[in-house]
């Protein structure tokens, strides 16, 4: 199935060895062929590339690793379509304005009738693609739009922001696997559920672990990820673990929310 990986860091890095390895999962040693994105964040911007190509297969990760892009929160995803063609329009992350920030969201899973059993509550996002996982962004930002309309500049405070993120995770699992990262510009939240493994090709029945936890002062060895590790706190989330050991797997239904490379919240449902 897709697959995400995520980082927060205390100062912008450039992913090295890491973005090489998660290509690999993109139609190399994973099944995921169906596109491949990046998302970088730069104060309240986002730099986004997205192709419907496997990432294997791409040359623009060398050209991401040998031109030195960096940023602080970064959300990466390979795609397994399963709802919505192998498209630019259907390729994760996808990213929306709200308040004067850029969100972004990428999924992994599977949301059964999600149009049916979650219907819009207003028209003020709408996908642009067909696929299950834009159209639970939408939701998402519609719950969170009243919160971002009355901060005026600043982002509203992250309890608030919390509970509606909780709030749709929950619902979201309702509808299927709905393990995802989303970041606001201020906070990177990740949402861990349960997904189908690829083994030897074959995926079984949804399970639990749908995301782990990576920390550099853990990682670094293994990733040779390019930051002064002594001066800059990292954590990494990936739906598999990138290197061999180190990796903590996030219970089903948690919530984590990270700031600069530091867990600020974490709620289990």
């Amino acid at each position: 199935m897709c697959e995400l990986f995520g980082v927060s860091t205390s100062e912008p890095v450039r992913l090295y060895c890491s973005l090489d390895e998660f290509a690999k999962h993109g139609g190399g040693s994973h099944v995921n062929r169906s596109g491949w994105g990046v998302a970088y964040y730069e104060d309240n911007d986002v730099l986004l590339i997205r192709e419907a190509l496997p990432a294997v297969q791409s040359p623009w990760i060398g050209f991401l690793e040998s031109h030195g892009l960096t940023s602080n929160c970064t959300i990466c995803h390979v795609r397994y379509a399963s709802v919505g063609a192998p498209s630019i329009v259907n390729t994760h992350p996808f990213r929306r304005e709200l308040g004067g920030h850029m969100h972004v969201f990428a999924h992994n899973g599977t949301l059964s009738s999600i149009e049916k059993k979650l219907p819009f509550e207003s028209s003020e996002f709408r996908p642009v693609g067909q696929t299950d996982s834009e159209y639970a962004f939408c939701i998402l930002l519609q719950r969170l739009a009243p919160l971002w309309q009355a901060s005026a500049t600043e982002a509203p405070a992250l309890a608030d922001r919390l509970n509606v993120v909780v709030q749709t995770a929950a619902d979201l699992r309702r509808q299927g696997a709905a393990n995802f990262l989303y970041a606001d510009g201020d906070v990177l939240f990740a949402h861990a559920d349960r997904r189908r493994f690829d083994v030897d090709g074959e995926f079984g029945e949804p399970r639990p672990p749908g995301l782990c936890l990576g920390y550099t002062r853990d990682l670094v060895k293994g990733m040779e990820i390019k930051w002064p590790v002594t001066a800059t706190a990292g954590i990494l989330v990936a739906s598999v673990p990138l290197t061999g050991e180190g990796w903590v797997p996030l219970e089903e239904g948690t919530v984590i929310a990270l700031r600069e490379g530091e867990e600020v919240a974490r709620v289990s449902s």
